[in-house]
Order: C-alpha cells, then structure tokens, then sequence
C-alpha cells in the first residue's frame, strides 16, 4: 500500500511540475517564433500567417494565379498578386498613395493579362458621403506595371470594361443626364475624363 501511495505522489509532483513548466513557457513567450515574431510570421494559434494581406478584393487571372488589392491606412491601394496558382504571393506594391479615408470597396477585374482596379476615398464616404479621390488603375506587364488616374470630388467610377477590337480599357459612370467615362490604352495610358450629354 506505502509503493501505490509513493507511486501516487511522484505522478502528482511530476504533473505538477509539468503544468508549471508549461506555464512559464507560455508566460515568457513560448517558444522562438524567429525573426518576424507573433503577428508577422505567426498567427498565435501555432500556424503560420499567409504571405498575404486579407484582401478587400480578389479575382484569378492570368495562368491560374490571382491578384488581390486591399486599402491600407495611411499608406493607400496596395496590390499582391500570385503568378500561377497556389504559387507564392508577390511582395506587396503600393499602386496609389493616399492618406485619405477608405471606402468600403474596391471593384477589381481581370481581362486576360491586365487588371483593372477602381477604388475610392474621402471623409465619411464609408458611412455613404461621395468620395473626393477616386482612382481608376490599371495592371499590365504580369503586374509589374500600374497606370493610375485620380479624378477628385467625383462620385467614382461604376464599372470598367474592354473597348471592342482593341485593347483599350473603358472607365465608365452613367447618370440620367450625363455619361462619363475615361478610357485607358495600352500604348498611350489614360485619356481624358469626358462627360457626354445624353
């Protein structure tokens, strides 16, 4: 009966003694995450962080790869983007810098190898206030190339499409009276802003 007992309480003093190691552990840090540390290369939960941002907006193109764009604060649009799927994502890339208020979203589309972004800013204008930067942008050269275009104190672009026969891009906004659009070329850029009277 006195082994069982003694056995009982060098199993307690073991587990105790564990529990306390595993405490400290936690207490100090746990163990070396490396250089980037917690948050960087690691989401707290043992796993490593993606290599890339939560993106406001995300689309495939290209040759199974995917492009992604989120707004950060202070700093403006920024781009990441895959080459072929499941392959690493880009470093990020600061397409337009702003410090202004982001809206909510970022309307982004692919056309084979060129991407087209449209994005707002402005005070409150994630509450519903109109804008006072809206940017059209767009990605050519495997992305290594952004033309971007700011129109100030607009109510932002609603939609960007291909210009058929070519391969122009159409910018475009459509009130009851007005249609107002801007076009894009892959030789010449970005036109200028037209608005045309219905």
């Amino acid at each position: 009966m006195r082994r069982v007992q003694g056995a009982h309480w060098q199993l307690r003093a073991a587990t105790a003694a564990a529990v306390a190691l595993l405490t400290s552990t936690a207490a100090c840090g746990g163990a070396d995450t490396g250089a980037e540390g917690a948050g960087a290369g690691d989401t707290g939960s043992g796993s490593p962080a993606p290599s890339h941002a939560r993106f406001a907006e995300d689309v495939p193109w290209s040759d199974g790869g995917r492009v992604g764009l989120y707004y950060a604060a202070g700093r403006g649009l920024m781009e990441q983007h895959q080459d072929t799927a499941g392959g690493p994502w880009s470093t990020p890339r600061l397409v337009y810098a702003t410090e202004g208020d982001a809206c909510q979203s970022i309307t982004l589309k692919a056309f084979r190898d060129t991407v087209t972004v449209i994005a707002n800013w402005g005070a409150y204008c994630a509450d519903g206030e109109p804008p006072t930067e809206s940017v059209a942008a767009v990605g050519t050269r495997n992305l290594a190339t952004w033309d971007t275009r700011v129109t100030e104190d607009f109510d932002g672009w609603e939609k960007a499409a291909p210009v058929a026969g070519t391969g122009d891009l159409l910018f475009t906004r459509s009130s009851t009276e007005w249609l107002t659009r801007l076009r894009w070329s892959p030789t010449g850029g970005f036109g200028e802003v037209e608005d045309i009277r219905r």
